[in-house]
């Protein structure tokens, strides 16, 4: 199943792609993800969880993570397994940061792969829908993030050396909370039913 996504954060190029190599930072941001620590051969060990409705999975599994520093350019191969419910999902993500103005363009293409019971929702349009609320969200995360970093060193204070201490180590697995997309399902659904009825007019 093929994901694309097109966004744009509101701050300079040169800026997005220091945080783009900041992983524990990125995890931070995006909704239901853990950040585990890096592995002895440079991979990257992660946690992704979601729940929607009764069903709950917890994908536990490692990434390679490749940075084009001249083109701008991530490249991003993952697996995880849900041990609990038997699923399993591989991910393969290629991004590319482009300038503009003052702010940054991100263009996503992602192949995600889905077994066992998680599967199910790949079946519909519905779950290119959940991705967009993710990213909407991931964005919002991000530039408070960036907006936080690029604050007058004056209004951070003390919290400037705190945060960088925070971002070095990973964090603790029950300091995550899964993500509950209860909500983005129903936001999801209204989104694919406005296409729907829009194709069919």
């Amino acid at each position: 199943m093929e994901i694309k996504q097109n966004f744009v954060v509101s701050q300079p190029l040169a800026v997005v792609w220091d945080f783009f190599h900041d992983v524990p930072s990125v995890a931070e941001c995006l909704p239901g993800a853990e950040y585990l620590g890096t592995n002895d051969d440079g991979t990257l060990s992660g946690k992704v969880s979601a729940k929607v409705g009764p069903f709950q999975a917890s994908f536990e599994g490692e990434a390679k993570v490749k940075y084009d520093d001249d083109a701008k350019k991530v490249e991003f191969e993952g697996k995880g397994v849900d041990r609990k419910g038997a699923s399993r999902g591989k991910m393969t993500m290629k991004c590319e940061l482009l300038p503009e103005g003052d702010a940054t363009r991100v263009v996503v293409a992602a192949d995600v792969q889905l077994s066992g019971g998680i599967a199910q929702f790949g079946r519909t349009g519905l779950l290119t829908e959940i991705a967009n609320q993710l990213v909407a969200e991931f964005v919002r995360n991000a530039e408070a993030e960036l907006a936080k970093r690029n604050a007058p060193a004056g209004a951070v204070g003390e919290a400037a050396a705190s945060a960088e201490a925070v971002q070095a180590a990973p964090r603790s697995a029950g300091a995550m909370k899964p993500l509950n997309t209860t909500s983005l399902f129903f936001a999801a659904l209204k989104g694919w039913l406005r296409s729907f009825f829009n194709k069919a007019a």
